[in-house]
This record gives C-alpha cells, structure tokens and sequence, in this order.
C-alpha cells in the first residue's frame, strides 16, 4: 500500500455518514447487505447514500455486486486489512524499548 492510496481511504472514512456506513458494512459481515435494506437501516436519502458509497468504491474500501436486480454492497475486508496493517506495521520500531506487544 502506498501512502497516497491510504490518505484516499482514510479520507473516505473521515466523514462521519462514509464511517457510519463502513461500519454498517463490516457489522454485516461477508454476504454484505441489499442498497435499499442498508438504506432503510441507516435512514439516509438514496442520492446521499449513492453518493457516500461511491467514494468508498472509489478507494476500494466497498464492492457492489448485482444480483438480478438488487444491488449488494460489502465491505472489501482485504483493503480494510490492508489499511489497518499499513497504520500499524512500523509500531514502535524507533523506540529502544519494544512496545509491540502492547500495540496489538
């Protein structure tokens, strides 16, 4: 992961409705949910919702996948695995003291 593709991802996240809906998608786990189901969840207008969700695709933090005629929407795990490992990779290396096992 570069530095640059996580600053995107995190700026995707960094807004409050992006976050609430990424969270949204990872408490629903692998199956991932309909458009409309996750709409009415969250109770956001589907233009604000399309739009929302179309940032996080555009990072790759969120697939969509057609299903005859519903939209599923997942959280991409591998990406959001990736993010997390990419904050946390270089912990506490500069420090003489090992932190590591606390940073977990």
């Amino acid at each position: 992961m570069t530095l640059d593709d996580a600053a995107a991802q995190l700026e995707a996240l960094g807004n409050p409705t992006r976050l609430k809906i990424y969270r949204t998608l990872v408490k629903v786990g692998e199956e991932g949910i309909p458009v409309g189901q996750l709409q009415n969840r969250l109770g956001t207008a589907a233009s604000t919702l399309s739009h929302h969700l179309q940032k996080m695709i555009q990072v790759g933090l969120v697939t969509q996948e057609r299903q005859a005629t519903t939209l599923i929407c997942r959280a991409n795990y591998a990406t959001m695995k990736g993010l997390v490992g990419y904050l946390t990779e270089e912990c506490c290396v500069e420090q003489t003291k090992s932190c590591r096992s606390n940073a977990a």
